[in-house]
């Protein structure tokens, strides 16, 4: 007879940089530019009041991996038997190596497969459904899930519409094979043709940068798909499940703006008692903004074994997904 297998999250985890900028300082910064913004204005449009933002010796995968010894720590185990690890980020230490070959050789452990994934804001959900494949179907065993960014390096810091709106950031999530399931369902979606609304169009090549090497963001547009694809997958996914929205204990989605937030939340009936809002405290984190909810909730004791989770992102590429996860 054919055993089951499943992957169930065991252990979670942050890391932040130092340096904790409040919306009056960057305010203040911002004035010195010649750029005139308010607290009450990024409040009033974003919900965001403080963000943490990387020295220049600060990288992705510095921070993932803090965030990953601190999930290991969470799970009572030790990076040795640690056989994947992948790391979703759109800000990478380098083109190549990734930034996961980095964080494995900072944890100390070789042999296990390593690799990034670049789904930008939904990069954590991705790379959720990539690992749950994969301990599902044997590939491995007991992975590392990590959302590392450190998006201030792309901003420009010059346009408020957009430079007010992020943070840098990792969270992680240590994922174990288990005979019962944990991840519960998983789905995924992408629409190129949107590829215009957010997006940073720079490259590398001969030595100097190609295009623009800032994000661009049209957030009318992006609002009006965030909310719409959020409830679509949200519920596509518990619907996979044999479940109902009102079987979901926490809804934790891709912490961008907390418009976009109450919007969802509001579509898919689903009160505010329920949703993980972290924007407030680390901004828009992209790829790290999940994990990162999903760390602060399971410590603060809003988590609790047992309860069922459904995790959102959605993103540039334009691209969106769901996992829903008993803990």
């Amino acid at each position: 007879m054919t055993i089951e297998r499943y992957s169930r999250i065991i252990g979670t985890g942050s890391a932040f940089p130092e340096r904790l900028v409040s919306n009056e300082q960057l305010v203040q910064e911002l004035a010195g530019r010649g750029i005139e913004t308010s607290d009450d204005w990024i409040v009033e449009r974003t919900g965001i009041r403080q963000r943490y933002l990387a020295e220049p010796e600060v990288s992705s995968s510095m921070l993932g991996a803090r965030a990953a010894r601190n999930a290991l720590e969470a799970a009572g185990i030790e990076a040795a038997s640690i056989d994947l690890i992948i790391v979703a980020t759109s800000t990478p230490d380098y083109v190549f190596p990734s930034t996961a070959c980095l964080v494995q050789k900072a944890l100390g452990i070789t042999g296990g497969a390593a690799f990034d994934v670049q789904a930008v804001c939904s990069g954590f959900v991705y790379a959720m459904t990539a690992a749950d494949s994969m301990i599902r179907s044997g590939v491995a065993s007991r992975a590392l899930v990590i959302g590392a960014e450190v998006f201030s390096r792309i901003l420009d810091w010059n346009d408020r519409g957009t430079c007010v709106l992020f943070g840098d950031g990792a969270g992680a999530v240590v994922l174990q094979a288990a005979d019962a399931p944990g991840i519960l369902a998983c789905r995924l979606h992408a629409d190129g043709s949107q590829e215009h609304i957010l997006r940073t169009a720079g490259n590398v090549a001969g030595g100097a940068v190609q295009g623009h090497p800032f994000l661009t963001m049209d957030g009318q547009a992006v609002f009006k798909l965030a909310v719409s694809a959020l409830d679509a997958v949200g519920r596509e996914t518990v619907a996979a499940a044999g479940l109902t929205l009102d079987d979901v204990d926490w809804l934790i989605p891709h912490q961008a703006n907390v418009r976009i937030l109450q919007a969802t939340a509001r579509r898919m009936g689903i009160g505010a008692d329920r949703v993980i809002s972290t924007v407030s405290q680390h901004a828009n984190t992209s790829a790290a903004s999940v994990p990162l909810a999903l760390d602060l909730a399971v410590r603060d004791g809003r988590v609790k074994p047992g309860q069922r989770i459904l995790m959102e992102g959605v993103g540039g590429g334009f691209t969106w997904g769901a996992v829903l996860a008993q803990m």
